[in-house]
């Protein structure tokens, strides 16, 4: 499983994420996407990394959208907002892949922790989160305004 891992920059390599984020991001719009992407960035240092396979299809088959931060209680850390392997390049190794990548990037960055949230209903992601020794650590509450 060859693959490269590259945090998009570019209006183009955005755009080429979105059919892979839409599957975990359904209301997502591809006209607002990019610039949704950039106001994120700007505000709170968001970030999309993407994994592109190396073999003849080529393609986009996972990405993770993620911010540097830090808070009182859990210091210096990265927050993975997403993280998705498209539905037909599941099971090969992709997820882990940008998973490690993940980790290492925090450690790069002095992180002393990695967070993410997932939805109560995904538990094939919390078999996967599990595998790779998260721990559930606390619940998410939320209210819609």
């Amino acid at each position: 499983m060859a693959h490269t891992i590259t945090v998009a920059t570019s209006d183009l390599e955005l755009a080429q994420c979105f059919p892979v984020m839409q599957e975990l991001r359904p209301q997502l719009l591809a006209a607002e996407f990019v610039a949704r992407v950039r106001r994120q960035a700007s505000s709170g240092g968001y970030q999309l990394a993407y994994l592109a396979a190396d073999d003849a299809a080529g393609g986009i088959r996972a990405l993770a959208g993620f911010r540097l931060s830090e808070s009182l209680s859990w210091g210096k850390f990265l927050y993975v907002d997403d993280l998705i392997t498209t539905d037909s390049a599941r099971s090969h190794g992709y997820g882990e892949a940008l998973l490690h990548w993940l980790v290492e990037y925090a450690r790069t960055h002095h992180c002393e922790q990695l967070h993410l949230d997932s939805g109560v209903q995904r538990f094939k992601a919390h078999r996967f989160y599990m595998r790779h020794h998260m721990q559930i650590v606390a619940h998410h509450f939320s209210v819609t305004l």
